[in-house]
């Protein structure tokens, strides 16, 4: 039985261990949400490291362990172009695991990465408060990942997004990147059930540790600032994304 507020830290061998790990994880996750109280909900994020555990989640026989008609699923960010764009995540996750799935159009919540950053965010705001009725919305799992400047979502350093408090959802423009985002905030992260921060990979090894070992929260390193207040956060890790960190860490 996990400790809510408990970190957890899973290490396998390889990235395809990994990958089943976490659908394992995910599928645990959602059929416990729908037998306490009738559904599920899951955050996807994007980038290439969950393209694999998408894979998993959408193919035989696992596909079937889920009911998805009891499942709505959601976006922890977006890139602002249209949906069959190659850098869209839901674009990605469409391709991977949501058209494999047999899931109710309506329970898949896209952000609108074709719209104007700030009228989408405020959209997919409206979206959520009127899913879930209240102030900040619950879910049931949040699936991370973080980028070698200590990013995770679209919630880059250096950015006003990091340090937002009141909105959930905001549209913020990367200056390294040259691109808007659209991106869920961290106290919609922090209030989570359960986060799953899935990384692979030796070119993460250096901040995994940061994050990790670091004594305290810091707006430089934005995925230190992930601490479900009243849930779990699961560090999925490879062993090359795991190798500089200490046998005591977590």
């Amino acid at each position: 039985m996990t400790v809510p507020g408990k970190l957890l830290i899973h290490i396998q061998k390889s990235s395809e261990e990994l990958a089943h790990l976490t659908v394992e994880h995910i599928v645990e996750i959602l059929t416990g949400a729908i037998s306490a109280r009738g559904k599920g909900s899951l955050v996807l994020s994007g980038g290439e490291t969950p393209r694999r555990t998408y894979q998993l989640l959408g193919s035989e026989p696992l596909k079937r362990l889920v009911d998805w008609n009891k499942v709505h699923l959601y976006f922890s960010d977006e890139r602002m172009v249209p949906p069959d764009h190659p850098e869209s995540n839901f674009g990605m996750s469409r391709h991977e695991f949501i058209g494999q799935i047999p899931i109710p159009a309506e329970n898949v919540h896209r952000m609108k990465g074709e719209c104007e950053p700030a009228i989408a965010a405020r959209e997919y705001s409206d979206e959520l408060h009127l899913n879930y009725r209240e102030e900040i919305p619950r879910f049931d799992c949040v699936l991370l990942g973080i980028g070698e400047d200590g990013h995770t979502a679209s919630l880059f350093p250096g950015t006003d997004a990091v340090k937002e408090r009141k909105s959930i959802v905001v549209a913020l423009f990367v200056p390294r990147l040259n691109a808007w985002r659209t991106s869920l905030t961290f106290p919609v992260i922090n209030n989570a059930r359960e986060v799953i921060m899935l990384v692979a990979g030796k070119n993460k090894a250096s901040i995994v540790k940061n994050i990790i070992e670091s004594p305290k929260a810091s707006l430089k390193i934005p995925a230190t600032l992930v601490h479900p207040r009243d849930g779990i956060l699961h560090w999925m890790l490879d062993s090359e994304a795991a190798s500089l960190v200490g046998p005591g860490s977590g």
